[in-house]
C-alpha cells in the first residue's frame, strides 16, 4: 500500500470515529432524563397531576422564571408555585446528581417540548444559575 493511500484510509478511520461520536445519546439526553426523573409526577405529557403537580405543558412557568429553573432542578421546591393561574403547594425533590451539561439536556427538552417553544439554555447560563442557587435548608 503505497503512502497517500494509507494516509486516506488513516484519515477516514479518524472521520468516521468523529463522526460517530456526534451520534451519541446525548441528542436524547433530555428526553431520557426527563422519563427517568420527572416523568412519574409531570406525566409523560407534561400535563401533571391536576390541582396537585403543576404541569410542564404550555406552563407560563417556565417563561416567568426561567432564571430559577436550574436551581428547582438541582434543590426541588418547597412552597407554593402558581402556574398557569393556579397555586400548587407540593414539594418537588431536587436532583443533586446532576451535572450542569445533563440539566441544561434536561431543561432543553422541557422548554422545546409538551407545546412549550421556549429559548433553549446554553450550557455557560445554566452553570452560572447554578453558582448562585441558594442552598437548599439541611443541607
Amino acid at each position: 500500500m503505497n503512502k497517500s493511500r494509507f494516509l486516506a484510509v488513516v484519515l477516514g478511520a479518524m472521520a468516521l470515529t468523529t463522526l460517530t461520536q456526534c451520534f451519541t445519546d446525548k441528542q436524547n439526553q433530555g428526553q431520557k432524563l426527563y422519563v427517568q426523573h420527572c416523568q412519574s409526577c409531570h406525566m409523560e405529557d407534561g400535563s401533571g397531576l391536576r390541582g396537585l403537580i403543576p404541569p410542564l405543558a404550555k406552563a407560563d412557568y417556565l417563561q416567568t422564571h426561567r432564571d430559577e429553573l436550574a436551581c428547582l432542578i438541582r434543590n426541588g421546591a418547597d412552597g407554593p408555585m402558581v402556574v398557569n393561574g393556579i397555586e400548587y403547594n407540593k414539594e418537588m425533590p431536587g436532583v443533586h446528581t446532576l451535572r450542569k451539561d445533563e440539566i441544561t439536556n434536561l431543561l432543553n427538552y422541557i422548554q422545546t417540548n409538551f407545546g412549550n417553544n421556549n429559548k433553549r439554555y446554553t450550557m455557560t447560563e445554566v452553570e452560572e444559575m447554578l453558582e448562585i442557587c441558594p442552598v437548599p435548608h439541611g443541607k
